[in-house]
């Protein structure tokens, strides 16, 4: 695997990798002792993948600049709560350490992305929340958004992921519309309910997808002066850079997310696993060989590895599972 230097990176073993995220994590914790960082010194020369894994853990903390506020856990000596969330910690942190260098700061660049909004979801979660005008606001997994209602406008800002809202009737004078702002547009609610996905985060200039279920939708590019065009219910549309499509006949998958199921029809099993790894901690991938493989069917976003478990037993694929199920590669079956 090749590393941040060009070079290539030795294969390490899911084992040493778990135990040096242990002695990382035990090392950065406040109760860290003389007597634990001798214990680790004398595991790093027990073995000499011991000694390359832990400089690569030195080279993890480098990079980012400590270890990730995500990942700093409670000791071993704490409530058993806290203990699993440690064990949990360990097992991000040890699949961090088995993916190439060069792809540490991507990744934790893309989890950390969005942190400073006004209402955000960490992976795997959702959350409903009910604005100070009445509307109803749903946050899809790892999304963010920004709020602000003053005396002229609703406006919600969206960083990351997908959000649904259903908008109340504005009981201020003069009444404000209600806006979402989008990395390539502004949305205005015509009485409405409506999903809003931004592929990507906003700096990375993705598509967004609009839906709208309920009433329609007001579509107007960023920096233009006048709407583009009014997405009515039943419909929906992408927005890209200085352009939006026509609208289409709504599809049941772009908003299945709102009712917690993951919608595939003939889907390919590499977009399938793109799309079930936002809901899922850590590393989420499919072998080249099962990559075009047609998936169909509605399965839990709740429930990640019930969902992993249908799909091998419906289709000739295996789970394999490393790293306390931090990281799972979908193949063939033998």
């Amino acid at each position: 695997m090749p590393g941040g230097n060009g070079v290539m990176e030795t294969p390490l073993q899911a084992r040493v990798l778990d135990e040096a995220a242990e002695w990382l994590m035990r090392l950065h914790d406040s109760g860290a002792t003389d007597a634990d960082r001798a214990a680790c010194e004398r595991w790093r020369q027990a073995d000499p993948q011991h000694a390359l894994a832990w400089e690569r853990a030195e080279r993890l903390l480098g990079k980012l600049g400590g270890l990730p506020a995500a990942l700093a856990m409670p000791a071993l000596d704490r409530p058993r709560s806290h203990r699993a969330q440690r064990r949990a910690a360990v097992a991000r942190l040890a699949a961090l350490l088995a993916v190439a260098p060069a792809s540490w700061l991507v990744w934790s660049a893309a989890d950390q992305r969005g942190w400073g909004a006004d209402l955000r979801t960490a992976t795997g979660e959702r959350r409903t929340e009910h604005l100070a005008d009445g509307s109803r606001l749903l946050l899809d997994t790892a999304s963010a958004v920004d709020i602000r209602f003053d005396g002229a406008l609703r406006l919600l800002t969206l960083r990351q992921g997908a959000i649904s809202i259903e908008t109340a009737a504005d009981t201020a004078t003069p009444r404000r519309p209600f806006v979402v702002d989008t990395a390539h547009g502004r949305l205005r609610a015509l009485g409405t309910r409506f999903t809003v996905r931004q592929e990507g985060g906003r700096a990375d200039g993705g598509p967004v997808r609009l839906a709208v279920t309920e009433g329609a939708v007001e579509v107007t590019l960023r920096g233009a002066a006048h709407p583009a065009l009014v997405v009515q219910a039943g419909q929906q549309t992408v927005l890209r850079a200085g352009e939006v499509t026509a609208p289409q006949p709504l599809q049941p998958e772009v908003t299945a997310w709102t009712h917690g199921m993951l919608m595939a029809d003939a889907m390919p099993l590499a977009a399938f696993c793109a799309e079930l790894s936002r809901y899922r901690p850590g590393l989420l991938q499919c072998a080249p060989e099962v990559r075009a493989l047609r998936v169909s069917g509605s399965f839990p976003l709740g429930d990640t590895d019930r969902t992993l478990t249908m799909l091998a037993s419906t289709y000739p694929v295996d789970v394999q599972t490393r790293m306390r199920g931090y990281w799972i590669t979908v193949v063939a079956r033998n």
